[in-house]
């Protein structure tokens, strides 16, 4: 029943967001370096690794140039298109293609990176890796603006394995003790709300919600 919620909402959200996608996948071939996606290696349910798709708005090789898979602040690697298509969360629409081939689901945790989820450590890892990874949950919801949290430090690295990651942890193992049908559909529809909403905040929509560390708070960059 899930899985066909998934693909159903996937192919209405592919049709009525495709020429939005055919528009940016042109400006892309003629644009930057030529790349229309970029294809990433994530680590999904039950460990099974796919490759999750996302329009390029990087430069080519990126994870193995300057900050690896972090993006720091003013980052040389991010293309003039790609800045746009980051803000707007555009670059994340084409894993709407992982839902019909079964790596993703519509709501569930992020699937991580092999680095990232070294962070996890094993046992938390396996609770993760328990569902079905999502294109947006609670992690995506409350850390949008993740970079902000880290893209200016010097210590960009530790502070995320150390303080971000044990956070996104907590949201995520938050997300799958309360995990119903509901919940995933309210999830997706604040996920669209907070694109327009500039202070959405997802504490006025989940009381119970693990508040953000004051480590995270304090390193935070304002817009």
């Amino acid at each position: 029943m899930q899985r066909l919620f998934d693909v159903c909402v996937a192919v209405v959200a592919l049709i009525i967001l495709s020429p939005l996608l055919f528009l940016v996948a042109f400006c892309l071939r003629f644009s930057g370096e030529g790349e229309i996606f970029y294809r990433q290696e994530r680590i999904g349910y039950k460990k099974g690794k796919f490759r999750v798709f996302k329009f390029a708005t990087m430069v080519k090789n990126s994870p193995n140039i300057g900050s690896g898979t972090l993006t720091m602040a003013n980052d040389p690697r991010v293309l003039p298109l790609g800045k746009v298509l980051r803000k707007t969360k555009i670059n994340e629409l084409p894993q709407l293609l992982n839902i019909f081939f079964g790596d993703l689901g519509l709501v569930g945790p992020r699937p991580l990176v092999p680095e990232g989820e070294s962070h996890y450590g094993e046992k938390n890892s396996e609770i993760i890796r328990s569902v079905r990874p999502g294109v947006t949950g609670i992690g995506s919801l409350v850390l949008r603006d993740e970079e902000a949290f880290y893209a200016h430090r010097s210590d960009a690295h530790d502070f995320y394995k150390n303080i971000i990651s044990p956070y996104k942890f907590t949201l995520e193992e938050w997300y799958i003790e309360h995990r119903t049908f509901f919940l995933d559909i309210k999830i997706i529809l604040l996920t669209a709300l907070a694109i327009v909403w500039h202070d959405f905040s997802p504490w006025r929509f989940f009381r119970d919600l693990p508040r953000i560390p004051e480590e995270m708070l304090d390193s935070k960059v304002q817009p």
